[in-house]
């Protein structure tokens, strides 16, 4: 056999595959070409005419046919190493194509930037951007080289995906490479360490950019500054501020906007703020829109509705526009001060004005209008967001529902939610927990406990906040259950056994109280271990009810009644010491009046004997 017949297939790659295992069953040394048939087979390629990048499938690439006509050609062969490295090298083709993460990829022989860009782009699985990219200085190894357009790209891809240690990495290989790395790269990483929520490591990054020779501007400082502000790391905001000013960076009123919000977050630091902003002409920095909406956000979050609204006066004064925050921040404030009317005129000449309200102003006014009982008005209010094509989010809707569920207005509540729903939003376990709540208000526990079913098949838990709340209701439902559906109540408990939610006593209490009036006194007893399991210890109705219900059993009374008799008259005059039984008694009168309430201490004493009966009847049963 030769390379020809071993290379029968229509595409090249197999055509290719198959003369390179020629070559090596002819070749005395292996392991030079190896390298070449790895090469070969993964990244042999073709470009289209039209620039489109061609993926080809295991099965494409190597049909069975192909694999029995190599088996058939290594039986021939009688070098062990030659044998031993194909079998390496196919073990390893299989294992790529099962785990799917290499790609057949087609280039033309003459590879240029501007052709990585375009399939870079073009390509949304991150995986085989990798792999893309790679390939395209794999293919050659005297032939194209990544620039400084590709490696942004490629890290702009990465970091979008959340893939920063391999983002880091390619700023690594830019460095031995020893291409160009600019401040935008380094932007890019800082603003998505910021998007995640890690300040820290956009702060990490930040301090390793001169290790590749990029100074950081005032660009830099500000876009990491507004980082920590951001995610509320004050302290080392301002360590980092006063860095920067030692630096030699000048104040501009971008940092100094950033300075005021985060002087701004907290009481104490409220008048620094102000100070700040009086100062900021003298420094040659006038106060812009987004100084006065900064300040004006602060003092409504402090409740000094009074400063702002002359804050807001004074920024008209001075020609400075508000913008749509602006009004927004003022109205939240006025809502949270109960000034309603001021909020309400407030939005109105936003609409004089041209000022488009978004959902944030509509949402700060419907909070308002259901914390002060105006549910009616905020659904009003709803309908008018949406004709001015204005999608609600959620805290639109949870604003609603919580409203809607204070007034009791149930059925609009659950309207709100079904709505919400359609939209596409998904409800939490909060919003679940208020409607179930008014359901149990007015004791229509059979719906609460549909909306507890609805949360379960929707895969919807609470979190740390909201656990205390599902457990509350849960038992609340159960114990509602017990009097009309008490098959449902003790479902309910099945359940919430397997979840992991805790029981109260008073829901144990319930359950057992239904199962011993229904003559079911094992289920009742086994109800008791569980509860005495979970820590929760029966009182005395629980326990009379199921002693009671095993004693109503005549059999069971009987043969009590002859046993109790037995221990009393039991004695032993031959050692002249008291019989079993009046040990019991003796005992049962001592513990009585040292561990228990006087009144049920006194009540046992008067009944030690009978109660004696019934403790053995239930030991009789087990």
């Amino acid at each position: 056999m030769n390379g020809g017949d071993l290379a029968v297939g229509r595409d090249p790659a197999i055509k290719l595959f198959g003369a390179t295992i020629q070559t090596q069953i002819c070749s005395n040394s292996p392991q030079k070409s190896l390298g070449t048939w790895s090469k070969s087979y993964f990244s042999v390629v073709k470009f289209d005419f039209n620039r489109e990048l061609i993926f080809n499938s295991g099965a494409t690439c190597f049909p069975a046919n192909q694999w029995a006509l190599i088996g058939e050609c290594l039986s021939d062969v009688k070098c062990t190493k030659v044998i031993n490295l194909i079998i390496i090298l196919l073990r390893t083709c299989l294992l790529m194509l099962k785990m799917g993460s290499k790609t057949m990829i087609k280039w033309s022989k003459q590879i240029t930037s501007a052709q990585v860009v375009q399939l870079i782009k073009a390509e949304r699985d991150i995986q085989k951007t990798m792999v893309i990219f790679d390939s395209a200085t794999a293919e050659y190894a005297n032939g194209f080289r990544h620039d400084h357009q590709t490696f942004s790209l490629m890290i702009s891809r990465l970091i979008s995906a959340n893939h920063f240690r391999s983002a880091e990495e390619l700023l690594c290989r830019m460095k031995e490479e020893k291409c160009n790395i600019t401040e935008d790269i380094f932007l890019s990483i800082f603003r998505a360490y910021g998007r995640v929520h890690k300040p820290l490591d956009a702060v990490r990054v930040f301090h390793k950019m001169k290790d590749y020779q990029c100074d950081p501007s005032q660009k830099s400082y500000i876009t990491v500054f507004a980082i920590l502000v951001g995610e509320n790391q004050l302290n080392l905001a301002l360590r980092f501020y006063r860095n920067m000013r030692e630096m030699g960076i000048p104040p501009s009123v971008t940092s100094l906007n950033v300075l005021i919000k985060a002087l701004c977050k907290n009481s104490g630091t409220m008048d620094a703020a102000l100070w700040i902003f009086r100062e900021m002409p003298n420094r040659g920095c006038p106060p812009d829109s987004y100084t006065y909406g900064t300040l004006i956000n602060g003092l409504c979050r402090l409740g000094k509705i009074g400063e702002a609204k002359e804050l807001f006066k004074e920024m008209e004064a001075e020609a400075c526009s508000p913008t749509v925050v602006t009004y927004t921040s003022l109205i939240r404030g006025l809502c949270q001060s109960k000034d309603l009317d001021s909020a309400i005129n407030l939005l109105e000449e936003m609409a004089s004005k041209g000022i488009e309200p978004n959902v944030f102003t509509y949402s700060s006014i419907m909070d308002g209008l259901c914390k002060g009982g105006c549910s009616s008005q905020a659904l009003e209010l709803l309908d008018m967001m949406v004709s001015r094509r204005h999608l609600p989010n959620m805290i639109t809707y949870s604003t609603l529902i919580h409203g809607l569920c204070k007034e009791g207005k149930l059925q609009e509540a659950v309207e709100i939610l079904d709505r919400m729903k359609l939209q596409g939003l998904r409800p939490d376990a909060g919003l679940y927990g208020k409607i179930i709540s008014g359901f149990c208000d007015i004791c229509k526990f059979h719906e609460a406990a549909n909306f507890l079913d609805e949360m379960v098949l929707g895969g919807i838990s609470p979190n740390r906040l909201t656990w205390s709340l599902h457990v509350r209701i849960h038992n609340i439902v159960v114990q509602g259950l017990c009097t009309e559906h008490p098959n449902r109540a003790f479902q309910l408990y099945l359940s919430m056994r397997t979840r992991g939610i805790s029981i109260d006593a008073k829901t144990f209490d319930s359950l057992v109280n239904y199962f011993c009036k229904k003559g079911d006194q094992h289920k009742a007893a086994h109800l008791v271990d569980e509860m005495v399991l979970d820590g929760c210890i029966p009182d005395e109705v629980t326990w009379n009810a199921v002693v009671s219900g095993f004693w109503d059993r005549r059999k069971v009374r009987e043969a009590a009644e002859l046993v109790q008799v037995e221990l009393i008259e039991e004695s032993s005059v031959e050692h002249g010491k008291m019989g079993p039984g009046k040990q019991i008694l003796q005992v049962l009168e001592k513990d009585a009046s040292l561990y228990l309430p006087p009144r049920m201490a006194l009540e046992i004493q008067q009944n030690i004997h009978v109660l004696v009966g019934q403790v053995l009847c239930i030991f009789l049963l087990r």
